[in-house]
């Protein structure tokens, strides 16, 4: 029976003489396990780890709680990889979130994550990583162009290559991501170097004290709880992405088990090279020097290196960033794909090349409109509210698959798992919706004319969806 928001798979060929079919393309499962891996950490690591490192420690004073913020920030990613996983496991289909939120609760409710993800949270996170990948090329390459003007530029080309195939945009993908593990493993490696001597410089006496790392008495209570919130806000941002894995669904060999194994393996992977950077960070700079530096990681890589180590972190976040975009053009345009198959969106937007068996016009949608908002916006107004809006989405899917349970506990086909690991995972789906929840509304505290902006182009996906609903019904 055909499901909306995915056709059929079929076979790669239909008369088995390896000649493509006449019938109507389909999406093709070319993707494995490694691919899936390097999905979810390329949609991951981005700029944020070389950058925002600096706001959390302007935020919180100590190495324990600016260490604290980012394992608690790859705790929570943790926590919605499982849940992702299980609902790709549950519910291997095109469209990730998209999906989830159709079949838990309405298709309106699903429509307006594909609108806020379309004209905020996925294009607004490459527009402002598109131009943070502008102005890193042209401070290295000294070229005489506008930051607008390389950024329109990369993601016009990340945009065809997609075209061109699931392979080929997974392959450029795969590449970028492996720069970018080699690229962090030279900033920690040369971090460990200097962290002879300098660690004891950066933090003093307190250390042997223990007071460096105990909040001081003017940061207790209700202050260090918004402060600690606060700071989830770029950590968040900087952990973002590993959902986006299971937007490919349809695309990759068995599903049911390389994506759950690739969002585990992946977010695991992501947060042991955050966590080792941010140890680098902490025990070369201080906390004081952390916080009184915009761009971390080139200041490590100079004590280090010089201006040559300068000049190669550079290289690197440019690589990071072009990675990040990659990732994003491979996988978002699936949303506006299973949008389209449900008639809730172009219908053209559906549309399958037949020889690349991909959505065309959903990738060229997609570059069009990142490029709109980066040159229309800047990269903090992003950022706040990106996460503000994605923490409400996040919260949502994941009560999702609470539904998903209830359902099968009432159709009698729940699995055979223990009452206590039923329980426990319970407990870990409604422990993440309440962090998602707190997130969002400390972000929207913080940052309210931001967050209000978000918040109304979610609002506004309302009328469009009952204008969709309107086409379909003649």
């Amino acid at each position: 029976m055909h499901e909306p928001g995915i056709r059929n798979q079929k076979p790669e060929t239909a008369n088995g003489s390896g000649e493509p079919s006449t019938e109507a393309p389909e999406l093709a499962r070319r993707l494995g396990l490694f691919d899936a891996t390097m999905i979810v950490m390329g949609g991951i690591v981005g700029s944020g780890i070389f950058i925002n490192s600096y706001v959390v420690a302007r935020q919180v004073h100590t190495p324990t709680l600016v260490l604290g913020a980012w394992a608690a920030g790859g705790l929570i990613a943790l926590a919605g990889a499982f849940i992702w996983a299980e609902l790709a496991a549950l519910r291997p289909k095109v469209g990730g979130q998209y999906a989830y939120m159709r079949e838990a609760f309405h298709p309106s409710i699903a429509f307006i994550y594909g609108w806020t993800l379309l004209l905020v949270t996925q294009t607004g996170g490459m527009a402002a990583v598109a131009v943070t990948f502008a102005k890193y090329f042209v401070s290295l390459t000294r070229a005489p162009v506008s930051d607008w003007t390389v950024a329109a530029i990369a993601l016009g080309a990340l945009t065809l290559i997609n075209c061109l195939g699931v392979r080929a945009g997974s392959s450029v993908q795969n590449a970028l991501m492996l720069m970018k593990i080699l690229v962090i493993a030279a900033l920690v490696a040369c971090g460990v170097l200097l962290l002879s001597g300098r660690w004891a410089a950066a933090t003093g006496q307190a250390v042997a004290s223990g007071e460096a790392w105990r909040p001081s008495s003017a940061e207790g209570g209700w202050q260090l709880l918004t402060a600690f919130g606060a700071t989830m806000v770029p950590v968040l941002f900087a952990y973002g992405g590993w959902q986006t894995a299971n937007f490919i669904a349809g695309e990759v060999r068995n599903p049911r088990r390389n994506l759950p194994l690739g969002l585990l393996i992946g977010v695991v992977g992501v947060i042991v090279l955050y966590l080792a950077v941010n140890i680098v960070y902490v025990g070369v700079l201080g906390v004081d020097g952390l916080a009184a530096t915009e761009t971390p990681a080139s200041e490590v890589m100079r004590l280090a290196m010089g201006a040559r180590g300068q000049t190669l972190i550079a290289i690197g976040i440019a690589v990071s960033t072009l990675g990040f975009l990659s990732q994003s053009m491979l996988t978002a345009p699936r949303v506006y794909f299973a949008m389209a198959e449900d008639r809730l969106f172009f219908k053209s937007v559906a549309k399958l090349d037949p020889r690349t068996r991909v959505p065309v016009v959903a990738i060229a949608l997609q570059g069009v409109l990142a490029i709109v908002i980066a040159l229309s916006g800047t990269y903090a107004q992003i950022l706040s509210y990106v996460v503000a809006v994605d923490s409400i989405f996040f919260a949502i899917t994941a009560a999702a698959l609470l539904v998903f349970h209830h359902r099968e506990k009432l159709a009698g086909s729940a699995n055979n798992a223990s009452p206590f690991t039923l329980w426990s995972k319970r407990v870990m789906i409604v422990l993440f919706i309440i962090v998602e929840s707190f997130v969002a509304v400390n972000t929207a505290y913080n940052y309210p004319t931001n967050s209000a902006i978000g918040l109304a182009i979610l609002v506004s996906g309302i009328p469009v969806y009952f204008y969709w609903r309107a086409r379909l019904n003649k």
